[in-house]
């Protein structure tokens, strides 16, 4: 077995003293690191046979606290808003979620491969489960908060999860589709108090041993799936491996977290999203970093930014709603007390936003474009040059490239599909496959390429610009308009605070631009076919003329999935149902 990062892993244990020193070396690791990596992908090393996250990287980490070669950092960091605090270490992170191990195997009689669905708000037992599945080899279905009793059971059915866990917020929706899901044996509940049916995690772990030895996992063995929040079609389960989402932030890291053991780390995703796996679990706790957590039952301006002037959070990552949000604030009057990084992921984040924001607080957001399906692909690392509306650079282990229809591959320039190289090797956090459904798995692919279903165009110095998904694009007498390039001359205008763009039937031209837009309040009493007119006016001298939205609606809010990304397919058959 050849475990060339934990090899290196383990080098680190001996350093002195435990900070600089430790961070120091840490950063030399990474081009010795990436050129192992190429080794892998050129054949002349194997990836380990074996690896286990919790075992190989978050024991290694205790290892580490108990000879004190690691800042007195906590792990994990917990807070309510209420006063309530929870705070860890690796090692108490060990010995609770080994002996919630022990509560999935020995009380509900969980195997290796079994898969259990979860779905809780942001709360310690979240981390305490997931970790646990690790140990056990059991798969882990993470579920949005915000799910309806119909998408429990599509999802009950789909995955035959034979355990769920949840709150009492959703444990009623849950009861009232049990009866029609033939897989499910368990149901645990993480409440104060007692449910008829249900078995109590709270009260259960904290009876249990915590002697639990890990299970020994296969690098291409199923560690999570998760339900994808596309904007068409019904949620698919994409199945992440030990190794595409635990082993790739060992060897690709650093390139969009740069992060070490005294760094802390909030990413306000929601648990159901893969953001919250890998920017709330995985990758910083690589690097030994503390992962802070605000419980956050409703993403409130002002309890973000207070947050982040009461709290050491060195880094934060949330997606472009979040921002959006902030910068509606007088940002003057807050001092953040250690905040250095931010980092928007999930959709394009217009640049007028990145410019209010950096004006306002001194400080850069970088994007970070992935999706379900490959983890992060490109982003703008640390350091890195920004160019307003792009979204980086890709990532060391992805060769991404722009495609046309035919899989080949197009120069700098020119407008195509975003794909990444699959073939001859497939590439290390990619996901696996769509569970039961190898028809979606294979259209996936196109030539030697994964196909994202983006559109974009790499520049000459190999930066990304994101035009949409390719359902989205725009046809109109001929020219193809991606709808973020209206929308962010849109949100522009002082009136605007969000915005949708698809497109709208023409008797004329096909399909014409057609914009919904929510309305700043300072501008609901105007006079909405003057405010439209100057809409438009703003538009055409922002972009290419021809791009401006020759129909708008105004809305009071727009429909987007649970992890907030617009429902432009929505609101297209909304328009194209007008017809």
């Amino acid at each position: 077995m050849k475990l060339f990062k934990l090899q290196t892993l383990k080098s680190l244990w001996t350093l002195k003293p435990p900070d600089r020193a430790f961070h120091g070396h840490s950063r030399l690791l990474v081009s010795d690191v990436h050129s192992q990596y190429e080794s892998i992908r050129r054949g002349k090393q194997e990836i380990p046979k074996y690896f286990n996250f919790a075992s190989d990287v978050l024991d290694k980490w205790s290892e580490i606290e108990k000879v004190g070669k690691r800042p007195p950092n906590p792990a994990f960091w917990w807070v309510n808003g209420k006063g309530d605090e929870v705070k860890w270490s690796f090692e108490e992170l060990g010995f609770l979620s080994r002996k919630v191990a022990n509560v999935l195997t020995k009380v509900c009689g969980l195997q290796k491969g079994d898969r259990i669905i979860v779905i809780l708000p942001r709360i310690p037992e979240w981390w305490l489960v997931y970790v646990a599945c690790m140990r056990t080899g059991i798969v882990i279905i993470p579920g949005i908060s915000q799910l309806s009793a119909k998408d429990v059971l599509y999802r009950l059915q789909a995955s035959k999860a034979t355990c769920i866990i949840t709150s009492d917020t959703l444990a009623p929706a849950v009861d009232s589709v049990a009866s029609e899901c033939q897989f499910l044996k368990t149901k645990l509940i993480v409440s104060k108090s007692k449910r008829e049916g249900w078995l109590n995690l709270t009260d259960l772990y904290k009876n249990q041993s915590a002697d639990h030895s890990c299970v020994k996992t296969r690098i291409q063995d199923p560690m999570s799936i998760f339900f994808t929040s596309g904007t068409t079609g019904s949620p698919k389960m994409t199945e992440h491996s030990q190794g595409s989402l635990g082993f790739r932030p060992l060897v690709s890291e650093r390139y969009w977290l740069d992060l070490t053991p005294s760094d802390v780390v909030w990413c306000t995703a929601d648990t159901g999203w893969i953001l919250a796996s890998v920017g709330s679990l995985v990758d910083p706790w690589v690097f030994g970093s503390c992962i802070f957590i605000h419980m956050l039952p409703k993403i409130e301006s002002a309890a973000i930014l207070n947050t982040l002037c009461e709290f050491p959070i060195d880094t934060l990552i949330g997606a472009p709603t979040l921002f959006r949000m902030l910068v509606q604030n007088d940002l003057s009057r807050y001092k953040f007390m250690k905040l250095k990084n931010c980092m928007s992921g999930g959709e394009p984040l217009n640049p007028e936003v990145m410019e209010h924001w950096k004006s306002k607080t001194g400080l850069d957001i970088c994007e970070v474009y992935g999706q379900t399906e490959t983890g992060v692909v490109c982003c703008v690392f640390k350091g890195m040059k920004i160019k307003p509306g792009s979204m980086g650079k890709a990532v060391p282990l992805y060769d991404v490239q722009i495609i046309d229809k035919n899989a080949n591959i197009l120069p700098p320039g020119q407008q195509g599909e975003i794909a990444i190289r699959s073939k001859p090797l497939r590439p290390l956090g990619l996901f696996s496959e769509y569970v039961d459904n190898p028809k979606k798995t294979a259209e996936s692919e196109r030539g030697d390429f994964y196909v994202t279903g983006d559109r974009g165009i790499m520049d000459e110095d190999g930066y990304f610009q994101f035009i949409g998904r390719d359902d989205d694009i725009i046809i109109s007498s001929g020219y193809r308009i991606g709808p973020f390039e209206v929308e962010s001359a849109l949100i522009e205008h002082p009136a605007v605070v969000e915005t949708a763009v698809i497109s709208s039937p023409d008797p004329l031209r096909g399909e014409v631009v057609k914009a919904f837009v929510v309305l700043s309040p300072t501008f609901s009493s105007s006079d909405l076919e003057s405010l439209t007119r100057d809409l438009q006016e703003h538009v055409k001298k922002t972009t290419a003329p021809y791009k401006y939205p020759r129909k708008v609606e105004f809305v009071q809010e727009l429909p987007k999935t649970v992890t907030g990304k617009i429902k432009r397919n929505e609101l297209r058959k909304k328009e194209w149902g007008r017809m």
